[in-house]
Formats: structure tokens, C-alpha cells, sequence
């Protein structure tokens, strides 16, 4: 027996990442324009910088509270109070090392061996790779692309439940499609999971990066105080903090003991430095936030308008996050045309196939960059289309 051989299953059999070697092949190529990657161009703003930098230099680097400090609690409280209309308390909030470790703390918490996660694909990869660690099965739902875009049919999650079902995983929007549920969407899915007595992991991650309102239908919109609803969220994408790794769960305060023990056995905290710069984030970062969601959707328009003239191009404008998942007429290998793409387009795409069964034809491609940006990567695909 290897070394290898002798891991747990779960470890061993944790998927690669199809992003990543597209990544590495195009890695430091001058004049490419990398678009793979679930995040912008932007660094973090000063005004969230310097609050981290001042607590640093001011010795705040000792051990913190595993829940988060008060004072960024309190911000999330806030935040989330003027973004949904209605009262949070703090002790709501829990602050973790990134949107994925609130992923992996809220499967840890609701399902294990012998469990089942439903979710919905095409899928951020992470979901699928987080529910198999913790010992969970996952279970995807397909979201359907016609020509209303992508669409999510009720009577199938519902078809997917069995006596294993512990989980809805739902994120919405949706990494990598844009799909974003409605409320009617949403309500059917709570009752659902009321009617089976599951729990729904809501990743509301994209939730500003919404381009039909101020924000996306939440359940937080139609919840009662004791659904089994836990939300993960991040610092990452709103204020350009992706290699910061600091996010935060929301749930009932009575499930904060279990919250913060895993915290403790985990990572014992965020660094105290760090959550400085978040309640900077929360308490000054709006007009931040608007000009990300403005400059995306003008992005949005004129990549769909470009690559939609070709002819050959199947899109449909996603209304939420910052992804367009579309596909090309006669490539039925994503990965292989990505490395051809950036080869002769000079433009980094992740290969549909990252992201589940079903999606080996599509590309997803990051627009969340500076316009001229997105303007030449346009014009640079649309050549690649023509040429084929």
C-alpha cells in the first residue's frame, strides 16, 4: 500500500480543480488577458487597507474571540439591517476565514457519512469538493439553459430527496451561471425543506452583484426566526478582499456554541487585523460596492452585445454575480478550446467541464474587470469564434 493509497477516501477522492490547470498553462503570458478567476481587477481600497495596517502596527495580534470581534459583529448587524429592512442582533454573525471555510463549517454542522447535499449545476466546483470531504454525498439538480437563460425546476429538487437528504445546498446568484432564484423560487424551496425537514445552506454570496434591483431576492426576505437556514457569505467579492479570507455565517443565535467550537477546532479565529479592515468594509464601502455592481453590468452588456453578433455564440445576460457562461457552436470540449483560446486569443476562460456534468460545452468567463479590458477580450473571442 502507497502513502497515497492509505488517506481517507474522502481526501484522496477530493476533485482537482479544472480552473487551475487551465490557469497554470496560461499563467504569465504577456498581453493575455486572464479572465478565469472568480474575482476583479481591483485591489483593495485604501479605506479598508489602512484601518487593517494601523491595528497591525498597533500590536493587535494575539489571539481574538472565535465568533468574531464585537465591534465587526456589530457591523454585520448594521450592514445586513440597512440592506434587508429589518433588525439583526450580532449575535447572529460569526466571523470565519473566508466564504469557503463558512461553507465547510456549515456542511460540517448538518451532514456527514452517510448524508446527502443536494445542489444545483452547473456548480462552483467547491461545493461539490467541501460536501465530499465532510463525508456527505452530493446530489446534483440541473438547472436548465433555454432560451430565457437558466432555469430551475422545483419538481426535480424535490425528485432528488430521499430519507439520506439532509441539505439544500442553494447559491443564488449563481457561480457560474448568473442564475438568480426569485422569491417565488425561493418560497417553493423553503417549503421544501420544511415539508422534509431539511436544512438549506443559502451561499447569498452574489446577492449585490444583482442587475434587476438593489439586490437579490434573499430567504432572508421570507424566513420565520426558526427555519433551518444557515447563510455564508465573504468579505471577498463587494470589497475586493478575495486574498484576504475572511467571510462570515449567519444563522440562529442558539447554533452559536456549536459555530464557535468549530471555529476553535478549525482555524481558532480571524486575525484581529484583519476584522478591523472588514468593519471599514461594511461602515464606509458602499459607494464601493455601487461602482463594482455599475461597472459589472456595463461590462455585462457589452460582452453579451459582442460575442451575441457572431452568430455563433449561445448567451443569455445573467441577472446576478459576475460570470457569463456561454457556449460556442460545434465545441463540445471546453478545456481543450480554453487552451486553444489562450493560445491564439490571448484571453483566460475556465473550461465548462469545472463545473459538473452537463457543462462540458460552455465557458465561464469573468467580467468583472476594467471596460477596456472586457472591450479587447470581446473583440479577441469574436475572432476566435469567426475562426473556427
Amino acid at each position: 500500500m502507497t502513502l497515497f493509497d492509505d488517506l481517507r477516501a474522502e481526501a484522496r477522492l477530493a476533485p482537482e480543480s479544472g480552473i487551475v490547470a487551465v490557469a497554470n498553462y496560461g499563467w504569465g503570458r504577456e498581453g493575455l488577458i486572464p479572465l478565469w478567476a472568480g474575482e476583479g481587477d481591483l485591489a483593495t481600497p485604501d479605506f479598508i487597507s489602512s484601518p487593517a495596517a494601523r491595528a497591525l502596527e498597533g500590536g493587535e495580534t494575539f489571539y481574538t474571540r472565535q465568533r468574531g470581534i464585537p465591534d465587526l459583529r456589530n457591523a454585520l448587524a448594521t450592514y445586513h439591517s440597512r440592506v434587508f429592512g429589518r433588525v439583526f442582533s450580532p449575535e447572529e454573525f460569526f466571523v470565519t476565514g473566508g466564504g469557503m471555510q463558512a461553507i465547510q463549517l456549515s456542511l460540517q454542522a448538518t451532514a456527514g457519512a452517510g448524508d446527502e447535499v443536494i445542489y444545483f449545476t452547473p456548480a462552483w466546483p467547491n461545493i461539490v469538493g467541501a460536501t465530499g470531504v465532510a463525508g456527505a454525498t452530493p446530489v446534483p439538480v440541473r438547472l436548465e439553459f433555454g432560451d430565457n437563460g437558466w432555469a430551475l425546476d422545483v419538481g426535480r429538487v424535490e425528485a432528488a430527496i430521499t430519507p439520506k437528504s439532509r441539505v439544500i445546498f442553494v447559491n443564488s446568484p449563481s457561480n457560474p451561471t448568473g442564475w438568480t432564484a426569485d422569491r417565488e423560487t425561493l418560497e417553493q424551496l423553503l417549503a421544501l425543506a420544511r415539508r422534509h425537514g431539511l436544512w438549506i445552506i443559502a451561499d447569498e454570496i452574489y446577492t449585490r452583484f444583482y442587475y434587476g434591483g438593489e439586490r437579490a431576492p434573499s430567504f432572508l426576505d421570507i424566513m420565520e426566526p426558526e427555519d433551518r437556514i444557515v447563510f455564508v457569505n465573504t468579505f471577498s467579492k463587494n470589497w475586493a478582499m478575495t486574498g484576504w479570507r475572511i467571510g462570515w455565517i449567519k444563522a440562529h443565535p442558539s447554533l452559536g456554541q456549536v459555530i464557535e467550537n468549530l471555529i476553535q477546532y478549525s482555524t481558532s479565529g480571524v486575525a484581529q487585523f484583519m476584522q478591523r479592515g472588514a468593519v471599514a468594509a461594511l461602515e464606509e464601502g458602499e459607494p464601493f460596492v455601487e461602482m463594482q455592481v455599475k461597472r459589472s453590468r456595463t461590462a455585462r452588456d457589452t460582452l453579451c452585445e459582442t460575442l451575441a453578433a457572431t452568430g455563433r455564440a449561445r448567451i443569455s445576460p445573467p441577472q446576478g454575480a459576475f460570470y457569463l457562461f456561454f457556449s460556442v457552436e460545434g465545441v463540445t470540449d471546453s478545456m481543450a478550446a480554453c487552451f486553444d483560446i489562450i493560445d491564439k486569443a490571448q484571453v483566460g476562460l475556465a473550461p465548462g467541464s469545472a463545473f459538473g456534468d452537463g457543462a462540458d460545452a460552455f465557458f465561464r468567463l469573468c467580467f468583472n474587470r476594467r471596460l477596456d479590458e472586457i472591450d479587447q477580450a470581446a473583440e479577441r473571442l469574436a475572432g476566435w469564434i469567426a475562426s473556427r
